[in-house]
Order: structure tokens, then C-alpha cells, then sequence
């Protein structure tokens, strides 16, 4: 005889030592103790509260971070309380969301303007910089292949969507409990208040660090100015693309002053000022252009220097390539397209229209098509894999740079019986991150680059050498120094009375080694063995030698290409 159902009430009384559940057969729940589940329901609110201070006080320069800049008290986060104190609940949900979605998305800005001002050593510009996101995936698909680049662009967006719901999530947990807790948060927001404003006042410090702050305020207030700037800028270029003293001067009056002569437009990479001026690396470098120099004076070369100002810094190579040859400030990609897809002639357009000259450009570091080599008016352009390279990279560097000189020298320069040449030639050996470096060897031995494979061997671990600054100025000195002595020797070997080579830097190199100096300057020099060269720039006020002084004169980039075709063309 079955025994009789168990009654409801006995179903709901549990023994001892079982846990409750609602749903029989189901995995259980345990419940915390009342005062574990108090101090983890404090913690989580303290969490919260502290997630909020760091987002809004959090610098988004690396440079900028101390200890001390977390003890302040933003006037953002009193304004934000205050709103959310007066709101309806309904509104208060909604007015929390939207917060804390603002917080995680400035958060994320901060984030990409900490890894810009390290490499280029400007914020992120939120309506040009897109486009160099796509550039970060080129180089993680180059680095980690296909794969990397999947997983990295998921990473990415599965990292933002995470920060803007914590951040949304953190601000409604806030509002609810000063919600459940008004009259508290009301005297404690009041009080903080009136802490902030005298404060503020009298100017209290800590540490040297303002207590009272509005630095949120004033870095959402920079980055409306620079997108409203940004929206505009397209238009100002515009009608500064339209400008060009010499797009009606007929062919025959252009460049007369240097017709039958090979001219050499080469940009050293990332040769900025502080290989020149900065203690630690000035000796080297000196003594580095002192003997340039006087390679050339032996070989019966001339040279005179200045400075120029750079558009970028860090990086961002030809932007300042296509400000220095069309006479236009390119400060970001946008304008850069916008000249590129346009009819602006360029330096060395106008050397390609005069018909006296090859134009042909040496550009190691591009490796695959590059489609604005037409617009830049190159008839023929050699690119990493057509110089005959057959050694290894130089960490970036596809091809070291004394190898590119002696592949110039055999595909063009070399040649008997052409034309004059206008060349365009990139030395990228002292491209960021400048380990390993390659060395001078003999021109004789260079072959097809394979010996480089040894010299790979012998050279620094970029890890290692980026671990520390001093170690970082060093390599970078030492790429300099190779890129200086490879065309130095280039045009003791192999110029002549028909030389002219101009050479400059394209920017400075990224904050580690500047120090995060906001100056800008390049160093240019022209050098030539005819006289008559050098005394149509005689009126510049530039230094003798390869090395500028310190009070030459410095033009912005732009300004060169008006002065340099004014300079050599027909004169009164």
C-alpha cells in the first residue's frame, strides 16, 4: 500500500542543514550571511565611487599622471549629483545612462589620446584619426597576420561595448542609492560643495596639485573646439588649395637656375632638431656632421643649413613630405586626400613638367601600391621590392639605407648618357623603433643585401631597448648617425659638378626621445660643388656646413617650395 503525499507544509520546511531553493531539481542558490551581504553591497558602492573620480580625473597625457591628481575633488562629480538628486526616478534612470555612457566614451578618448601624444605627441583628432585606425589593423595583419587582425578588432570593440555598460551600470548603481539615501547625499553634496568653492578660491594646493578642479569641464570643452574646428577645416583648405603663385609661370621660366643639374630631394626619417640640441646625444651627432661635412669639403661640396617646422611629430611622415613639396600645412589625413586627388603641383611636379628632368622617387618604405606617386609627379618610382633588396628587415626598415643609395646609383643615377635626374629618396633606416641598425660596410661588399642577415644578427632587441629611454635616445642617435654617413659617403663616392642634393628631416621622433618638447624643427641643408648653386641661396641667412646654428633662420615646411623655385628661377 503506497505511503501518503507529504504536505505542503511539511515541503516547506527544511531540514537542518539544507539550503532553500525555489525551484526543486534546479542547481540552488546560497544566500550570504546579513553582514557579508551588507559589506559587499558597501564595496560594490565604493567601487562605483571610485570608478567615477578616476574616469573624470584620470589625464589623458601618460606624462601627466601622479599620484596626487586622484585626491582632488572635480566639480564635475558635484554638478552630476546634484542632477541626479533633483530628477524624477524616471528621468534619473535615464539622465544615469546617459552619464555614465558619456564617462566610458571620454574614458576611451582619454585612452587613445594617452597612445597619440606618445607617438605623435598630439591628442586624437575624433574627425581626422579614424582613418589611422584602419592603419593600426594594416600593421597588425602585417605583424600577426589575418588572424591577429580578427582578433584584435573584436578585442577592440568588445573592450568598448564592456567599458560603456560598466560605465552606464556603475553611474545607475550611484543614483539608486542616493535615491534610497537623499537626505545624506543632499547634506554630503552641499558640503562638498561649499569645500569645493573656497577651495577653488583661495587656490588650495597639495602637493602642488589644485584640490579644488575642473579639468573634466575643460577637456570636453577643448574637444568640442576641435571637432567644430575640424568640421571647417575642409573648407579653409579649400580655398587655400586654390592658391599657387606658380600654376600659371610657363615651363620654360621654371627651375632655370638649376637645369642640367640632378637635384636629390632625400628626407631623412624622423632627423629632428633634438638629435642636434639634446645633451645626450649632440656630441655624437656633432662629431657625426663635422666629419660629413668635411667628407664633402674634401670631395669639393659646400653645404648650407636651416631649419624648418614641422606639421607632425612622432610620426606622420607624409604629411610632412606633402607639406614640404606643395607649399601647403597637410596636418591630417583629410588634407592630405584632398591634395592628393587634386591638381596643386607639387616641387616635383613642376620639376616633371619642365621636360629637363627624370623624376623618379626611391621609397623603401612603402610595400605595396602607392597611387599618390602619380599626383606627386614621379615617372618612375622604386618601391621596397624593386631595388634588388634580398637581405632582411631592420625591424621596420625594409631596406638600410646605404643599400637604397647604392640601388639609386645602379638603376638611375649611374646610367650614362640620360638626363638630368629629380629625385625623390626616403631614407627610412631611422625609422621608430631604431633596433636593430644596420652599419656602414664597404659599397664594394653591399651585393644584394643578403650580408645584412649578419649584421641583423649583431644588432639590439627593440624589447629590451624599449624598456628604457636612455636606451631608446641611444639607438635612435645611432639610426641618425647611419642615415647621415650613408649620404655623406654617397656623395663623396659618386656626386659631382651636376649635384645638388637637399636634405631634411621630416619630423621629430616620438615623445620618449624628445622628452615632450613641443618644438617641431627639422634641420635642412643643400649642398652642391658649384658655386653658383649656393649663392642664389645666399640671401637665406643659412649656416655653413651641414650642422645649423642655433639662431638660423626657421621657416614653417610649407614656405619651402615658393622659396627654392623662386630661388632658382630666372633672375633680375
Amino acid at each position: 500500500m503506497p505511503s501518503p503525499s507529504p504536505s505542503p507544509a511539511a515541503e516547506a520546511e527544511p531540514t537542518a542543514g539544507t539550503t532553500v531553493s525555489s525551484r526543486p531539481g534546479r542547481f540552488r542558490r546560497r544566500r550570504l550571511p546579513p553582514r557579508a551581504a551588507a559589506w559587499v553591497r558597501v564595496g560594490t558602492h565604493v567601487l562605483a565611487g571610485v570608478f567615477v573620480l578616476v574616469a573624470i580625473l584620470v589625464p589623458d597625457r601618460l606624462d601627466r599622471f601622479t599620484l596626487q591628481g586622484f585626491f582632488r575633488l572635480p566639480v564635475e562629480a558635484l554638478f552630476l549629483a546634484i542632477l541626479l538628486l533633483v530628477l524624477p526616478a524616471r528621468a534619473r534612470r535615464v539622465a544615469a545612462v546617459a552619464a555614465g555612457s558619456l564617462l566610458g566614451l571620454s574614458t576611451v578618448l582619454k585612452c587613445l589620446d594617452m597612445g597619440f601624444y606618445q607617438t605623435l605627441a598630439r591628442p586624437f583628432d575624433l574627425v581626422f584619426d579614424w582613418v589611422l585606425l584602419t592603419d593600426a589593423a594594416d600593421w597588425v595583419k602585417d605583424s600577426f597576420g589575418h588572424a591577429g587582425e580578427v582578433l584584435a578588432v573584436i578585442g577592440a570593440i568588445v573592450l568598448l561595448i564592456a567599458v560603456l555598460v560598466l560605465s552606464a551600470l556603475t553611474m545607475v548603481r550611484l543614483s539608486n542609492m542616493m535615491a534610497r539615501h537623499r537626505a545624506v547625499a543632499v547634506r554630503t553634496t552641499l558640503v562638498l560643495g561649499v569645500v569645493w568653492i573656497t577651495c577653488f578660491t583661495l587656490g588650495v594646493q597639495f602637493a602642488g596639485v589644485p584640490f579644488a578642479t575642473n579639468g573634466y569641464s575643460q577637456f570636453l570643452a577643448n574637444r568640442v573646439q576641435y571637432v567644430r574646428e575640424g568640421l571647417g577645416d575642409a573648407d579653409v583648405f579649400r580655398k587655400q588649395l586654390a592658391v599657387d603663385a606658380y600654376a600659371k609661370t610657363p615651363s620654360g621660366q621654371l627651375l632655370t637656375g638649376l637645369r642640367g643639374k640632378d637635384v636629390l630631394f632625400t628626407f631623412i626619417e624622423s632627423y629632428g632638431r633634438v638629435a642636434i640640441d639634446n645633451p645626450a646625444m649632440a656630441p655624437e651627432i656633432d662629431r657625426t656632421l663635422t666629419e660629413g661635412n668635411a667628407r664633402l669639403k674634401s670631395a669639393g661640396f659646400a653645404a648650407q643649413s636651416g631649419w624648418l617646422r614641422s606639421p607632425v611629430t612622432g610620426a606622420g611622415s607624409w604629411l610632412a613630405h606633402s607639406t614640404f613639396l606643395s607649399g601647403l600645412w597637410i596636418k591630417n589625413q583629410q588634407r592630405y586626400r584632398t591634395l592628393t586627388t587634386g591638381d596643386h603641383a607639387t616641387l616635383t611636379k613642376y620639376f616633371q613638367k619642365t621636360g629637363a628632368w627624370r623624376t623618379v622617387g626611391i621609397v623603401p618604405g612603402v610595400r605595396k601600391a602607392w597611387p599618390e606617386g602619380k599626383y606627386f609627379g614621379l615617372d618612375h618610382i622604386y618601391d621596397s621590392t624593386h631595388l634588388g633588396y634580398e637581405g632582411p628587415y631592420f625591424s621596420w626598415t625594409p631596406v638600410p639605407d646605404q643599400f637604397s643609395l647604392e640601388a639609386f646609383q645602379k638603376l638611375e643615377h649611374g646610367k650614362k648618357n640620360r638626363d638630368p635626374i629629380m629625385a625623390e629618396i626616403i631614407l627610412a633606416s631611422s625609422h621608430n623603433p631604431w633596433s636593430p641598425i644596420a652599419h656602414i660596410i664597404d659599397w664594394k661588399d653591399l651585393g644584394d643585401g643578403k650580408i645584412f642577415y649578419k649584421i641583423k644578427k649583431e644588432g639590439t632587441n627593440p624589447t629590451e631597448v624599449w624598456k628604457s629611454a636612455q636606451r631608446v635616445r641611444t639607438e635612435y642617435r645611432k639610426a641618425i648617425q647611419y642615415s647621415l654617413d650613408s649620404l655623406t659617403q654617397w656623395m663623396q663616392r659618386y656626386g659631382d659638378d651636376n649635384t645638388v642634393l637637399v636634405f631634411l628631416g621630416d619630423h621629430q621622433p616620438v615623445p620618449t626621445v624628445t622628452g615632450g618638447t613641443a618644438n617641431k624643427d627639422v634641420p635642412v641643408t643643400i649642398v652642391a660643388r658649384d658655386p653658383k648653386v649656393l649663392k642664389r641661396v645666399s640671401g637665406w641667412g643659412w649656416t655653413d656646413g651641414l650642422k645649423p646654428a642655433d639662431n638660423a633662420p626657421e621657416w614653417a615646411m610649407d614656405q619651402f617650395r615658393n622659396r627654392f623655385l623662386k630661388a632658382f628661377g630666372p633672375q633680375p
